[in-house]
């Protein structure tokens, strides 16, 4: 294998653990991100403040620190054991993201025209078959160009799991570098793995807005 294509079996390992820290991060934002959204829009005046708490709060802080807060400060503070550095990262990614994700949802169910609203109110829906038969469907076209960003913005922000010990290709590059010093060639190929894993995902998501949108228009 030419160089410096005859590195990438060494990422091997690294290439799985992003793909599975990206998948369990990008589930937990996603359910975060609806939970989040509808309880903003709630009746429930504590709910909507519990949750612009957490959203404010993981808005406005780093990342970065806030796994460090899940794999070290949360076993300290509560008095339990150290959490798995991978569970760590997911969490912090999740959760991060999830806030993100929950201002999508909010903006977009209120985006939804007022009519429609009224016109499933003259029908007799309830509550939940409102939400759930037509204002939902709608704000889903609408979310997804913003999710499929957020999505590729989370994958990239797998590669701050290196620095809480997780094997992810990240991490994986700068074990190889440290051992064969061909650093130009390794960063090369990380940068291209990367750009293999988000091009897909970004092409799947404008793929199903296309669906979604069949139509419509």
């Amino acid at each position: 294998m030419p160089a410096p294509f005859d590195l990438l079996p060494l990422f091997g390992k690294g290439i799985l653990v992003t793909l599975q820290l990206a998948a369990a991060s990008a589930a937990l934002a996603f359910v975060v991100s609806f939970v989040a959204g509808l309880s903003r829009l709630s009746k429930l005046r504590v709910l909507r403040w519990v949750t612009a708490g957490y959203v404010e709060t993981f808005r406005g802080s780093s990342l970065l620190v806030q796994m460090f807060w899940f794999m070290y400060a949360f076993s300290i503070l509560f008095e339990m054991r150290s959490m798995p550095p991978f569970l760590a990262g997911a969490l912090a990614i999740g959760l991060n993201y999830g806030a993100y994700g929950s201002e999508i949802v909010r903006s977009a169910v209120k985006a939804v025209p007022k009519g429609q609203t009224e016109a499933s109110v003259a029908l007799n829906f309830t509550a939940f078959q409102r939400m759930r038969l037509v204002i939902l469907p709608q704000a889903f076209r609408m979310m997804l160009p913003s999710f499929g960003n957020l999505l590729i913005e989370l994958l990239k922000a797998t590669s701050l799991a290196s620095l809480i010990t997780i094997g992810d290709m990240t991490y994986r590059a700068n074990v190889i570098n440290n051992t064969l010093y061909r650093t130009e060639e390794i960063y090369l190929i990380l940068l291209l793995l990367y750009f293999v894993i988000a091009y897909p995902l970004l092409r799947l998501t404008r793929w199903y807005e296309r669906n979604a949108s069949a139509g419509r228009s």
